[in-house]
């Protein structure tokens, strides 16, 4: 067990309404095509694979994609959009776990690796993605940039939702780089629901050493889906690290 947050079964069935922005096709559409392009003929293995949001649209589009999630919950819930045969998923830590075979491609999306709290456990999920790839194939993360800009003096929080319906700010530690993502929802009958989450946050440097030290090579960094230039001013980023083609395909 990592020190990841562990999604509940309350958590879990609330989920995808939670997030439904994530579900809307000029969100998700990008994505899946872009990790379809790089996929191509070859299987796929999501980390953190939660209620299938991206693997389920990958899938249709005929790639196979197998599935790591820590949460036996919210594996359930991606079981009422694909079966064990169409969808395998094995239930553990993406630090840890490994499943049969070799893929052409292992991704993690939407700051998911930042639920690994400790840069111990960061560096074994990049070696554990190495560990899954073919020779040639590419982890992909998508990855937010932390606003630690916007931060004035005094100043313990930084909003990223303000709406009649969510309220949500991170709080960071900058010694330790961890933080909490606090949200604060209004409900139908107008009462608020308070939830959190935590995490490590990476910066994209980092995140080149982690891949260095588990062999991997940066091949493209950009700041979304659609692939926008990553900039001194990009908010997040999307970033394809290649295992060589003359590695060992030897754990």
């Amino acid at each position: 067990m990592t020190s990841s947050d562990l999604w509940d079964e309350e958590t879990a069935a609330a989920y995808d309404d939670a997030s439904a922005q994530m579900f809307a096709p000029d969100v998700l559409d990008p994505a899946v095509s872009f990790l379809a392009g790089l996929a191509g003929d070859g299987p796929a293995l999501e980390f953190a694979i939660g209620t299938g949001r991206v693997a389920v649209p990958l899938a249709a589009r005929g790639v196979p994609v197998s599935g790591i999630e820590l949460s036996q919950p919210m594996v359930d819930q991606l079981r009422r959009r694909a079966s064990a045969r169409e969808l395998p998923v094995a239930v553990g830590d993406m630090a840890t776990t490994v499943v049969p075979g070799r893929f052409a491609l292992v991704y993690v999306v939407w700051n998911s690796i930042s639920n690994l709290r400790t840069q111990d456990e960061q560096v074994e999920c990049f070696r554990n993605a190495a560990r899954h790839l073919s020779p040639g194939g590419r982890f992909v993360v998508e990855l937010w940039v932390p606003g630690i800009r916007r931060f004035p003096p005094g100043q313990a929080a930084v909003p990223f939702a303000v709406s009649d319906r969510h309220v949500g700010f991170d709080t960071f530690d900058m010694v330790t780089q961890q933080g909490t993502s606090h949200h604060y929802r209004r409900l139908d009958d107008g009462s608020a629901r308070y939830a959190a989450s935590n995490f490590r946050y990476i910066w994209p440097a980092e995140c080149d050493l982690m891949a260095r030290l588990a062999g991997l090579a940066l091949e493209r960094r950009v700041a979304d889906w659609s692939g926008a230039p990553f900039t001194s001013d990009s908010e997040s980023h999307v970033s394809v690290w290649r295992k060589p083609l003359d590695a060992s395909d030897q754990d």
